[in-house]
């Protein structure tokens, strides 16, 4: 089945070249896991390099086939995302799967390029208070050095995408205008950006929020695929996740065990858990290409290297109980397309 929603043929082109496409016959959504940036960046420890890469191989083992593997900021402000250079070089050498760091700055991508980058995400907020809780700059400010970033990626030949974080809700400003989310999409896409995110940063968007976001943003990007990036904070992100896939978005962000958070928006917990986003479709005979038991072992392991449980919903489930791995697509129902 082929899904690249309200992608053009210049866009599906240069998704294409960049190695990031990910139309097959496996799945009818694209689930990114994120947990080695943004599952680990909340972390009180740092987990070495090496058992970041050991996780990534297990993740790509239970069917994932995109990962944000780390990010190229400021050590002092996230020192858990040293070593993301190796991390990535590692996983580069021995993969062909869409393998994501995230990147701020021209500096940030030239470490990106020349750790063997395929594809980056480059991050910015839509409210100038959580940027420059974040960065240290305005959201312009954070726009405009972004283009030389863009350059260095372009001239590598590597493939950007985009994300707009927050873009429902600020922990700050509370509320974010559709439109001016909007207008952050559309600057992003301008610089060259060829898929926007769309991040509820504190996990406190609701479902209409999300309707109205999605609507502006295709307003002025209208070409570009969209994802959703959802934390849960009020325990909405399963609900916004369906919502999405009714409007037709079909990639999201999702981290195993539940973990992760913002250390620059308050109150900001954990991103929807990859097992419960994989069980919502599964159940909703709505292919992942993920194998629910593989992700289940994947979170158990982590939770013990990380020294605490896991925060997902299905970690609470006895593992006796139907369904508590993720879904079984044996008895969940039928494909959403034969």
């Amino acid at each position: 089945m082929t899904i690249l929603r309200a992608a053009g043929h210049d866009t599906v082109r240069r998704l294409r070249a960049g190695g990031v496409t990910w139309m097959d016959a496996e799945r009818d959504v694209l689930i990114t896991d994120v947990v080695l940036r943004d599952g680990l960046q909340d972390e009180p420890i740092s987990v070495a390099p090496l058992d970041r890469v050991r996780v990534a191989r297990r993740l790509l083992d239970a069917g994932l086939v995109s990962l944000e593997v780390g990010a190229f900021a400021s050590l002092r402000r996230v020192p858990q995302m040293a070593g993301s250079d190796a991390v990535l070089r590692t996983l580069v050498a021995e993969s062909t799967a869409a393998l994501y760091t995230l990147v701020f700055t021209e500096f940030g991508a030239q470490q990106a390029v020349e750790a063997g980058a395929r594809s980056v995400r480059v991050v910015v907020s839509a409210t100038d208070r959580h940027s420059s809780a974040s960065v240290g700059v305005s959201t312009a400010e954070a726009l405009d050095r972004l283009g030389p970033a863009f350059g260095v990626l372009q001239a590598a030949g590597v493939t950007a995408e985009a994300c707009v974080a927050p873009a429902f809700v600020c922990a700050f400003d509370g509320d974010i205008p559709p439109e001016r989310a909007a207008a952050t999409a559309r600057r992003l896409v301008e610089l060259g950006a060829v898929v926007v995110h769309l991040a509820d940063t504190v996990g406190a968007a609701q479902p209409g929020a999300v309707t109205r976001t999605v609507a502006a943003v295709r307003d002025v990007v209208p070409d570009v695929p969209l994802g959703l990036h959802l934390h849960d904070t009020h325990g909405m992100a399963r609900a916004n996740a369906w919502t999405a896939f009714q409007l037709g978005i079909t990639r999201f962000d999702a981290a195993i065990g539940g973990l992760g958070g913002c250390p620059f928006a308050p109150g900001s917990s954990g991103n929807i858990a990859t097992e419960d986003l994989v069980q919502m479709f599964h159940r909703e005979g709505i292919r992942t290409g993920i194998d629910p038991e593989k992700l289940r072992r994947v979170r158990d392991e982590l939770s013990v290297v990380l020294g605490h449980a896991p925060l997902s919903a299905l970690s609470r489930v006895p593992p006796d109980v139907p369904g508590a791995a993720g879904g079984d697509p044996a008895w969940c129902g039928p494909p959403l397309v034969p």
